[in-house]
């Protein structure tokens, strides 16, 4: 029998014990004290997590979204022998038209839904980036019932953060903690709505802390947990026993797409440190040094003569780049990163991302034996300053198409499971759009325009200038199932 079975069926025993009165319970002595004292333990912890449900369940709200997802209607044409008949003026008089393969695509509404939780008192609401994306309409079902829609400030997909808002004040929102200093093994409280069910509150532990690699955002550093989270979860308040927010539910393992007991949330940290960001500026920009690195191994710490491993590797530096512009260079020792320790690769680079270009920090290092401080100022990480830099223009061809672009980076490639090294990736297609119509989804590759080759989004866009003359463009565009060209008319 496993574990869970025994200890269940422990609980089975004693409950049975309570219910016909055993007269061993009274006897005074040191067993049944014992007893009495654990007894008295979990009745208080449970009315502790009772009290933290109590006050925090006001604060979580339903979150539910409408989508415009166009669709094609079944087209056909009839064959040439009947086509004159069937266009006939006759004919269309009295049976109407004859159906065309130009007919428009019709709008489906797709409807979602996920968690969020009040952090202020006049309405700013915390959930994931995954649960809003897209969306046309969001609407916010708050505690008691009462559905307000609600308006969105800011996402960051790559940290699967957004920020919506509801108008109004006073409402009950909740404190938020320190995930850094979450230890394993802590009790967490997840609240949710987990298939709609709402206000649902479930206990765990957590299990891990550092997650990543999950192929969930570009950014990871997820706390993991037992504390069931399933479908609906999402963007949901995970708790300390003080009822102040550590993380924000984001996902499970689960193959069946129920709970295993697995689930991630996104450290509130992080998640704080991204919602003062979209306050601030309406956007978020992350910082930059330039190095690829890697974790410590022990092979490695032999082969630099480390008597241990610690620290991170630098294995390359990108040339004028901050870290370059610094000294630093392939083969150094990342030991210390303003005065505290680097412990792996994912703490260090999402530290990095989270700290304001223009900041100077500190790096301590090792080279040859010899260990030394360097002084650098963050840069800016370039995909996003050139997408700051350069907006579309409103009456540009890519606006009148409704599309944006990125350029395809090791996180676009590792996050949507390419191995492309070619063209530019679709990071947002207007609604309504031309784009949309054709099928053009978040996500796909743009590998040429015009038949000429694309591989960064001003090439992208000076491409599609150039077919102003002709009214329309062709693209290649390569998704998840297939590659096809796509002649698009130019509005």
């Amino acid at each position: 029998m496993s574990k869970g079975i025994r200890v269940a069926g422990g609980w089975i025993i004693l409950a049975g014990m309570f219910s016909i009165g055993t007269p061993w319970i009274g006897r005074g002595d040191s067993a049944s004290a014992s007893l009495a004292e654990d007894i008295t333990l979990l009745q208080r912890m449970s009315r502790g997590f009772s009290e933290v449900a109590r006050k925090a369940i006001p604060a979580v709200v339903f979150v539910t979204v409408e989508k415009s997802i166009p669709v094609r209607t079944p087209q056909w044409q009839v064959p040439d022998p009947f086509r004159d008949f069937f266009n006939d003026p006759f004919f269309e008089r009295f049976f109407g038209p004859a159906p065309r393969r130009d007919q428009a695509p019709r709008q489906f509404r797709q409807q979602g839904q996920g968690s969020g939780f009040l952090i202020t008192e006049d309405g700013y609401i915390l959930t994931n980036s995954h649960v809003v994306d897209g969306a046309d309409k969001i609407k916010v079902k708050l505690h008691g019932g009462r559905e307000v829609e609600a308006k969105l400030i800011g996402k960051d997909p790559r940290s699967d953060i957004a920020v919506i808002k509801i108008e109004g004040n006073g409402y009950p929102f909740l404190p938020l903690g320190d995930s850094d200093a979450i230890e394993v093994g802590a009790w967490v409280i997840a609240i949710g709505n987990p298939f709609g069910l709402s206000e649902s509150i479930t206990v765990g532990i957590v299990s891990a802390k550092g997650r990543s690699g999950i192929g969930l955002a570009d950014y990871e550093d997820f706390i993991q947990t037992d504390a069931a989270i399933n479908p609906g979860n999402s963007g949901g308040p995970l708790l300390n026993i003080e009822g102040k927010v550590i993380g924000i539910n984001s996902a499970i393992y689960s193959a069946s797409g129920g709970n295993l007991g697995i689930g991630f949330a996104v450290p509130i940290n992080m998640a704080a440190a991204i919602y003062r960001q979209i306050l601030q500026t309406g956007t978020v920009v992350r910082g930059y040094l330039g190095v690829s690195i890697q974790d410590m191994t022990t092979d490695l710490a032999k082969s630099f003569g480390l008597e241990k491993e610690e620290g991170i590797l630098i294995s390359d530096v990108v040339p004028d780049s901050p870290a370059a512009q610094a000294g630093l260079q392939s083969g150094d020792i990342i030991l210390e990163l303003d005065g505290k320790k680097v412990e792996n690769v994912t703490s260090f680079r999402n530290t990095i991302a989270l700290t304001a270009p223009g900041t100077e920090v500190q790096l301590k290092i090792r080279r040859d034996g010899k260990e030394s401080v360097r002084k650098l100022t963050i840069g800016r990480l370039p995909d996003e300053a050139a997408q700051a830099a350069t907006p579309a223009a409103p009456d540009s061809v890519a606006t009148r198409l409704g599309i944006t672009v990125e350029s395809l980076t090791p996180q676009w490639r590792e996050r949507l499971g390419l191995k492309e090294d070619r063209g530019v990736v679709v990071s947002g297609v207007a609604p309504d759009s031309p784009a949309a119509s054709f099928g053009i989804r978040e996500g796909d590759l743009v590998i040429s325009v015009n038949r000429q080759p694309v591989n960064s989004p001003k090439e992208f866009g000076e491409a599609l200038e150039r077919s102003k003359k002709t009214g329309r463009v062709l693209l290649l565009v390569k998704s998840r199932a297939m590659t096809r060209y796509l002649v698009i008319p130019i509005e």
